[in-house]
């Protein structure tokens, strides 16, 4: 059968007039009158992809290729009688409504952001007192952040690259006392610097990971604080 004979034969199946289908069509934004419905059960004209889906949900028609084209290859049916199609339905309602086997649908849960103090002004323009409440906001972030992390702060400049670029934001873990080798936020003479602590005998330095920079060494007649260390995951 042609898809118009296949058409006239599910409407006429399910007792609906041409009119009765056409106005059914409307529920799916599809405005045709019977005459259309007509032209196409007489093979003169061919309902488009959106208006056969629509037809083939309105009649009921749930296997599209056997319909339309002819023996499905993929259908797991295709050689059983009717006897065996019933025994395998079943079979698929027991295995549905098995623990096992049934599709259990995802539990969606809801994503729960973090309250985070983010500091107004960059790495290298903070001042001594980078730590006073006036100069942070909370946001809620949504993306993972360190456990231990006390606040967040963006990078000005390309000192630490590769490792962190400009303008990225970094997690800090409030404390005043590092390691050497250890990453922290530092108060050095007037600026707020986010450099690798590095202890030696000759003192102590702020050490970039971009080698186009020199260290910069904290002098016994410095101002200096350490604000914290990176937090990391």
């Amino acid at each position: 059968m042609n898809i118009g004979q296949v058409i006239s034969q599910h409407r006429k199946k399910k007792g609906i007039s041409q009119i009765d289908l056409s106005k059914e069509l409307l529920k799916y934004d599809i405005h045709v009158g019977n005459a259309a419905v007509s032209s196409w059960e007489k093979g003169t004209n061919t309902p488009t992809a959106s208006q056969l889906l629509a037809l083939c949900q309105i009649l009921e028609i749930h296997d599209i290729y056997s319909e339309f084209i002819g023996e499905n290859p993929i259908d797991p049916f295709r050689h059983l009688n009717d006897e065996g199609i019933l025994k395998a339905c079943e079979y698929i309602e027991l295995l549905e409504g098995s623990e096992k086997y049934g599709k259990r649908s995802a539990e969606i849960l809801p994503l729960e952001g973090r309250k985070m103090k983010i500091a107004l002004t960059s790495a290298s323009a903070g001042t001594g007192n980078f730590l006073d409440d006036e100069n942070f906001e909370e946001l809620e972030i949504f993306d993972p952040v360190p456990k231990k992390a006390s606040f967040g702060v963006y990078l000005d400049g390309d000192s630490m690259e590769p490792g962190f670029k400009n303008e990225q934001l970094i997690w800090i873990e409030q404390t005043d006392t590092l390691e050497s080798g250890d990453l922290g936020l530092f108060f050095l003479d007037g600026l707020t610097y986010f450099k690798k602590f590095v202890k030696k005998n000759s003192g102590i330095f702020l050490v970039s990971l971009n080698p186009k920079y020199k260290p910069i060494p904290v002098s016994e007649y410095s101002t200096f604080r350490i604000f914290g260390r990176l937090a990391v995951k």
